[in-house]
């Protein structure tokens, strides 16, 4: 019985991984699309959420039925909890990178602004803490967690350079360059949301594995578990 349980959890880790690749791949297209103006690549990103819309129903149906059928207890059941959490955030990134996708078509008809710069270091960013948030979890390592929440600053940081650029040197010096601008500041708003969900993945981790809140108590990061 414990093996089979075993056996379902390491299942339920790799339903994890592909939804953080799911993720992360429509992240790249997305921006793909919005650097290159790609109509087309932007409405197959948007269809293909489906995928992952499907693979949150049936993730948490798994996490359901394993908390109604083995009643676990302590380490499991936070386990499985925390990937019911990890898997509506990742379906979240998922539609952010949908979100993208439609600032692509918007844009779609018209000449590209500027070089796109910030914004796909924005984009960079934020697959990269994902992928963290999910190694993370994968791994049981509060360290790699407390990474991707350090590394917040960074994306803020990002988004509000995106927004002085476009909104100082574009919007008010030529007003006509909104409709190509705004855009553009709601892509970096979108990416640095995508950020601020990889976080709390990587909070809800924190507490999966040593049982300490972190959200909203950034002094519990340097605490030492037992401390």
């Amino acid at each position: 019985m414990q093996r089979h349980f075993d056996e379902e959890l390491g299942g339920l880790k790799n339903d994890i991984l592909k939804m953080g690749a799911l993720a992360r791949e429509a992240i790249t297209r997305a921006v793909e699309a919005l650097k290159s103006r790609d109509a087309a690549a932007a409405k197959k990103v948007i269809e293909s959420d489906i995928e992952m819309d499907e693979l949150e129903l049936a993730i948490d149906d798994k996490c359901l039925n394993l908390i109604a059928l083995h009643q676990p207890m302590a380490g499991d059941l936070r386990f499985i909890t925390t990937a019911i959490k990890l898997n509506a955030e990742l379906e979240r990134i998922g539609d952010l990178a949908v979100d993208v996708a439609q600032r692509a078509l918007d844009i779609s008809d018209k000449p590209l602004l500027k070089p796109l710069i910030d914004i796909p270091r924005l984009a960079e960013l934020a697959k990269g803490m994902t992928s963290e948030a999910i190694d993370a979890f994968v791994k049981g390592d509060t360290g790699l967690a407390k990474k991707v929440v350090l590394s917040d600053p960074e994306a803020d940081d990002l988004k509000r350079a995106v927004e002085k650029e476009l909104i100082y040197d574009y919007m008010m010096k030529d007003g006509s360059s909104s409709d190509r601008a705004v855009p553009l500041l709601l892509a970096a708003r979108h990416l640095e949301r995508v950020c601020d969900h990889a976080v709390s993945m990587a909070e809800d981790i924190i507490y999966m594995v040593s049982a300490r809140v972190v959200r909203h108590h950034p002094e519990e990061l340097d605490r030492q578990p037992g401390n």
